[in-house]
């Protein structure tokens, strides 16, 4: 396998993006009714962006990580799935981040009844979602060191 180098400090500056977009998604998003949501068609677009973003970055940096250890994946989910098992989650918390990249699918491809079920989901597993961002920043940073 050749040797894969992505430009050098792009994953933390993809972390840092994914932590100023989910700050904004707690402060501005987070508490959010459906019924805000659907009455008020400029912040279903700017809380769909924002957790699109999110989603997207998270499964970029997951496949870095996988790609620079040598581990192939076939999908976005497996990506969450395989990145999320290399940092010791459990198998349950690895299902769950794997089900994000279908909810990434429905942000991105604009399906208008399964938006709202796609930002629920994520808000559900922000939790995990820091989790794994901040496996992957504690790597970086032990990488600089090395």
């Amino acid at each position: 396998m050749p040797e894969y180098r992505y430009a050098k400090g792009r994953v933390l500056e993809s972390i840092q993006f994914i932590t100023e977009e989910m700050k904004e998604f707690d402060t501005e998003y987070a508490n959010k009714t459906w019924k805000e949501y659907h009455d008020d068609k400029k912040l279903q677009k700017l809380i769909d962006r924002t957790v699109e973003n999110i989603l997207t970055a998270i499964i970029e940096v997951s496949g870095t990580v996988l790609t620079e250890k040598g581990i192939a994946v076939k999908s976005y989910g497996d990506a969450l799935k395989e990145c999320s098992k290399f940092f010791n989650f459990s198998e349950k918390e690895q299902h769950s981040l794997s089900k994000l990249a279908i909810q990434r699918n429905r942000l991105a491809h604009r399906y208008l009844n399964l938006r709202w079920q796609a930002v629920e989901m994520f808000t559900e597993q922000r939790v995990l979602v820091t989790r794994l961002v901040d496996k992957v920043l504690e790597r970086e940073e032990r990488k600089k060191v090395e």
